[in-house]
């Protein structure tokens, strides 16, 4: 009895990044049938989507939503921020102040968005409490402003983490501002 080999049954399709990035290439995937690619998840750096190798700490994670003749095309559903990238940035003597804070796009999509302020020197209750109320308040107000495509370019590109530095440094000398992670909780209907 001749037994099937799996993989001449399958086909390689294209994966493709959301309209946000470009639309470029995330790379290729084996499947035999189109509708077992939907849901497959596909993480890559930034550095490798935008050829800026500086950018290797920030991982995006896409899931594949549609399948249209070779090619799969994907949602971007979170991105995060390396650990050892993270562990980098904690020094001995200093601060690091965290914030989870979940907001709400003006076009209906709602993020989990989680972030971290990194001190000069260690801060008082009292700096922390003004730092993490002035995070949550700049990260909620930008996504009332903003559709889901320019909050996650704002997140991604490190405008949102420039403003929080902007804003926070008055209160505390600050030496770092991340946005560690975030995650896609509702999509609008």
């Amino acid at each position: 009895m001749a037994r099937k080999d799996g993989w001449s049954a399958k086909k390689w399709y294209t994966v493709v990044a959301p309209e946000m990035f470009g639309n470029s290439v995330v790379g290729e995937t084996p499947a035999d049938h189109p509708k077992k690619l939907i849901g497959r998840t596909i993480e890559m750096t930034l550095g490798e989507l935008t050829n800026d190798y500086s950018k290797q700490h920030a991982k995006l994670i896409f899931k594949i939503n549609d399948v249209d003749g070779n090619t799969a095309r994907t949602k971007l559903v979170g991105h995060r921020v390396t650990r050892d990238y993270l562990r980098s940035l904690v020094k001995r003597r200093t601060s690091k102040i965290d914030a989870v804070v979940d907001v709400e796009t003006n076009d209906g999509y709602g993020l989990r968005v989680k972030l971290s302020c990194f001190t000069v020197k260690r801060a008082k209750k009292s700096h922390i409490r003004d730092i993490r109320a002035t995070m949550e308040k700049i990260v909620k107000n930008r996504a009332k402003e903003l559709s889901f495509n320019q909050y996650i370019q704002e997140i991604v590109l490190g405008k949102l983490a420039s403003d929080i530095y902007r804003h926070a440094k008055t209160i505390y000398p600050l030496r770092r501002v991340e946005v560690n992670k975030t995650e896609v909780r509702k999509e609008p209907a």
